[in-house]
């Protein structure tokens, strides 16, 4: 398929849609952020584009249009909340009735019908790293640090679990350590999955002088992959460090990293493997 003309970054919140705007003007792209308020990190500011509320989903869409938009990225945080309860206008009160369908149905079949509606009205959605490949995890261990025998046993348990997990569309991260599942993801994130951890008894996780257990991301078996791809960053080492995991782990082709040489540094500093893992690796077919 041709590439776009102009991509609109539909920006949601952390350093995902900040990287891809950077990148986009880097390279000279077209491109124009569409920052959802009050979620949009304040660097896209200064980017070209517009800011709309979350309900404002008419006025964004004209917004991407006036500005010669043929394709979109849907990008970061944002959290989720009843439709009804926002303020609508009227492009977004036209989708109401598809996303109340949607929503009691799970976050991946609300996400799907919000793409649906951008396609609806002639927008190509596109993967982030169609857009910016090296944002896509790549296999193999990252930094200094690799995994021993006993943390693949940890990483195999933990995979499991988040496929079946992902199946009912609960969330995409897992924490395992000495074969015991200390925390799955649901709506809280990643960020606050690893501060329950943390406060967990040492008896049961690592500590910084003793890293025991892995927190490790997939994709939902169910997802759609263009969007709402699992992502780490700096962050998620740091906040995996003070829960005293000894490593971080996605899968390959699965997960997308922001500013991967600045992950890795922060891993190696605390002592954390970070790996991306194949499907064969852990005893998938």
């Amino acid at each position: 398929m041709a590439r776009w003309r102009k991509l609109g970054i539909i920006a949601g919140g952390g350093e995902l849609p900040v990287a891809l705007a950077e990148h986009c003007q880097r390279a000279e792209m077209d491109y124009f952020v569409a920052r959802i308020a009050p979620y949009a990190d304040d660097a896209l500011g200064a980017h070209p584009g517009t800011t709309n509320s979350l309900g404002a989903m008419g006025a964004r869409m004209d917004a991407m249009r006036a500005a010669g938009c043929d394709a979109i990225v849907l990008i970061g945080q944002v959290p989720r909340q009843d439709p009804r309860a926002l303020q609508l206008d009227a492009g977004a009160i036209a989708m109401l009735p598809t996303l109340l369908a949607a929503a009691p149905q799970g976050d991946d079949a609300l996400l799907r019908a919000i793409m649906a509606e951008h396609e609806k009205v002639g927008f190509r959605v596109v993967g982030a790293e169609e857009a910016m490949a090296d944002l896509l995890a790549t296999t193999g261990v990252w930094g200094t640090v690799s995994p021993g025998a006993v943390h693949w046993i940890d990483i195999a348990k933990a995979a499991k679990i988040a496929s079946a997990i992902g199946a009912f569309d609960v969330g995409q991260g897992v924490v395992v350590c000495d074969g015991i599942a200390l925390a799955v993801e649901a709506q809280e994130g990643t960020d606050a999955m690893l501060r329950r951890v943390a406060e967990l008894p040492e008896t049961v996780r690592g500590t910084a002088q003793a890293r025991r257990g892995v927190l490790l991301k997939r994709p939902k078996p169910i997802q759609e992959r263009r969007i709402d791809l699992p992502v780490i960053g700096v962050r998620t080492i740091e906040g995996a460090a003070a829960a005293g995991l000894a490593g971080v782990v996605v899968e390959a082709g699965g997960a997308l990293v922001v500013r991967r040489d600045d992950l890795i540094a922060a891993a190696d500093q605390a002592g954390l493997f970070v790996l991306a893992f194949t499907p064969a690796d852990v005893g998938e077919s």
